[in-house]
Parts: structure tokens; C-alpha cells; sequence
């Protein structure tokens, strides 16, 4: 399993992450971003424990590839509604 694409993503407070339709909002006090992942990678947010997790359909070194990006881009979106780009 890939390293990076198998951490959840944590979500801080004041962040809202959606998943609709194959697509990631993420809004925060920064602004809002939303993003279309392939289609090959699930996406799902864990309310309760405020995280999001990013799994794959096979191993494969393409689907391995894509589960660490999506998992990352994901994680710089949360970053950047939060923090901002320093």
C-alpha cells in the first residue's frame, strides 16, 4: 500500500470537505476549492473522526501512483482553504 495515499487526511476545525458526484469541495476561511479526482480513485469523509481516506480498486503501480496524488492534492487543498500559501 502506498505510504502517503494510506494516511487520512485530518480535517481542522472551521474546514468543511464535501464529496458529491465524483467530485471534492473543500471550503474554509481561506476560500473554497474543489477538485474532479480519477475516477478510479474512492474518496470518502469520516464526519467522526474529521478525516478523509483515499483507497484503490487494485494495486497496480498506476492505481498505486494515483491513490498517493490524490491523497496529497487533497491534503494541500485543506491546507490552502486553512493556512494559506506561504
Amino acid at each position: 500500500m502506498s505510504r502517503i495515499g494510506k494516511k487520512p487526511v485530518p480535517i481542522p476545525e472551521g474546514v468543511k470537505v464535501e464529496v458529491k458526484k465524483g467530485e471534492v469541495f473543500v471550503e474554509g476561511p481561506k476560500g473554497k476549492l474543489s477538485w474532479r479526482p480519477h475516477p478510479d480513485m474512492t474518496v470518502e469523509v469520516d464526519e467522526q473522526k474529521r478525516v478523509v481516506k483515499v483507497s484503490r480498486p487494485t494495486d497496480s503501480k498506476r492505481h498505486k501512483a494515483l491513490h498517493g496524488l490524490t491523497r496529497q492534492l487533497i491534503h494541500n487543498m485543506v491546507i490552502g482553504v486553512s493556512q494559506g500559501f506561504e
